[in-house]
């Protein structure tokens, strides 16, 4: 009697299991990481700020830096358009608030020393960070002159409600009136850099304030 051969038994092959997906990890987030650049730039400024910092500040190598803002530059300008934005809006609505001039300018004046004193002594992107490359680079000197233009008109028409509404001379001129109150947002920026305590930051906003209304 032939005895018939055993088969081996069938390995039973399970589907190929498909390759891990490399990238960014799930926990980035172009909008944090982008605020953390701001940061460092804003402490340190464009020149001090290497992008290892950057690396470590966002939590992001290089090539993933690339990827998602481009060079050095780049992320820079990116971060001062971020700064301007978020400025613009914590600024919009004391600008919009139709108090009287007094009130209104004080508001201003106090929301801008928030901005400048947030997290330690920062002072204004603009006045302390963009305005050093704007030197250099015409396209930050380009937004730096868009950033005194918008404040300048926003200044002004505080400063024509005022005169319709009588609360100014008629001699007054909204128009240089609006560039002292810029000068002093830029003083103020500077001082609080300078780490100058808010109670004198306040003391020339409340002298400029005065200056600015017996005009």
């Amino acid at each position: 009697m032939v005895q018939k051969s055993k088969r081996p038994p069938v390995t039973k092959i399970d589907a190929p299991v498909p390759p891990k997906r490399r990238g960014r990890p799930r926990a980035y987030e172009p909008d944090v990481a982008l605020g953390k650049a701001l940061e460092l730039f804003r402490k340190d400024g464009f020149a001090a700020t290497s992008l290892d910092d950057l690396s470590a500040a966002t939590g992001m190598n290089r090539p993933s830096l690339y990827g998602a803002f481009g060079d050095k530059r780049e992320l820079f300008i990116k971060s001062y358009r971020r700064y301007r934005d978020d400025a613009r809006a914590a600024m919009a609505d004391v600008f919009r608030n139709e108090l009287p001039i007094r009130k209104r300018l004080e508001r201003i004046y106090a929301v801008a020393l928030d901005i400048y004193l947030e997290s330690g002594p920062r002072g204004c992107f603009t006045v302390m960070t963009a305005a050093s490359e704007a030197v250099h680079d015409p396209d930050i000197r380009a937004m730096v002159l868009e950033g005194f233009g918008e404040l300048d008109k926003a200044f002004a028409a505080c400063f024509r409600l005022a005169k319709q509404k009588g609360e100014l001379s008629g001699s007054a001129d909204p128009t240089v009136l609006a560039q002292l109150a810029s000068a002093t947002i830029h003083t103020i920026a500077i001082r609080s850099r300078a780490q100058v305590p808010r109670k004198e930051l306040e003391a020339i906003v409340n002298g400029a304030i005065d200056v600015m209304l017996r005009a």
